[in-house]
């Protein structure tokens, strides 16, 4: 009976004091933008300190976090997120990772149903019948001047177009003009620090914007509509990209999508490189084009 009496005991003290976290989400359906609450709790602390992912940063990519708060005491952490979703579909928050003095924890994973209410309306009907109304030439101009300013304005900006592809198009293409830009809008992103600060979810959302209007702009490639999957093989398949320099894209592009994801973390040696990488591809890219040249040439 002792022996019974000491194992129950051993078992209640290890309950007692071991961290205890339990989460909370509001509601499994939404509308389109409605807002939802998730609240993350982790008892028995006992001033062991809690790290996880930073404020605003928590959820996948589809979650638009709109409060992000978190009070905490030497017993007793509680994280409370607000946020709401703009696509339609079934979307899920994987398990969210904390760790507690070492030791890791985490949170059971939730499916969320977004809906779009509008499409459940109830139909709308006329309360009264409709009344015809015999209408003049001067009636017909107020109802319709501005589709014709409009049509006018826009005949006159296809003609602009048109005078600016025919006498603009071949200065504005020069390969260096995108190199130097390009260059330029990189060195505005270190100076923003975000390596320094760990943000890395921002420095690779710019880095690989940057990058991907760079390769539009350079190669001709739709690189600012394509999924990076899609990317990579239209790169191989046109062959216009040197191998060394689609080898940097693919790995900076998987490796930013995965930060997107929150399916990984980057540390400030790996920010940096992917960042030098990126820079050495932008101003070797003219060494691409001369060689397509040359085979075109050929």
């Amino acid at each position: 009976m002792k022996k019974i009496l000491l194992i129950l005991s051993f078992f209640i003290c290890a309950n007692a004091f071991s961290q205890i976290l339990s989460s909370q989400l509001e509601k499994n359906t939404i509308a389109l933008g409605e807002m939802n609450h998730l609240i993350i709790r982790i008892d028995n602390l006992d001033r062991r300190p809690v790290t996880s992912a930073p404020k605003n940063e928590l959820l996948p990519f589809h979650f638009e976090e709109v409060k992000d708060s978190i009070g905490e005491n030497y017993i007793t952490y509680e994280r409370k997120i607000e946020f709401s979703v703009y696509d339609e579909g079934k979307f899920t928050i994987p398990e969210l990772e904390f760790n507690v003095g070492g030791k890791i924890l985490k949170t059971i994973p939730y499916e969320i149903e977004v809906i779009n209410t509008a499409q459940k309306a109830d139909q709308i009907n006329d309360i009264m019948n409709n009344k015809q109304v015999k209408l003049e030439a001067k009636d017909y101009w107020e109802l319709y001047k501005w589709y014709v300013l409009a049509a006018l304005s826009l005949i006159a900006l296809i003609i602009a177009i048109i005078m600016f592809v025919k006498w603009g198009r071949k200065s504005k293409s020069d390969p260096v003009i995108a190199t130097n830009q390009t260059l330029k809008e990189l060195d505005s992103l270190k100076k923003k620090k975000y390596i320094e600060g760990g943000d890395y979810r921002s420095f690779y959302v710019e880095l690989i914007d940057i990058s991907r209007k760079f390769i539009s702009k350079q190669y001709q490639l739709p690189a600012d509509v394509l999924l990076t999957d899609d990317l990579i093989h239209l790169m191989k398949k046109n062959n216009t990209i040197s191998q060394e320099n689609e080898k940097i894209v693919e790995d900076v592009f998987l490796r930013g999508d995965l930060v997107k994801f929150a399916k990984s973390f980057p540390d400030q040696s790996a920010m940096e490189k992917d960042f030098t990488d990126i820079r050495e591809f932008v101003k070797r890219s003219s060494k691409d084009l001369e060689f397509e040249n040359l085979r075109k040439d050929a």
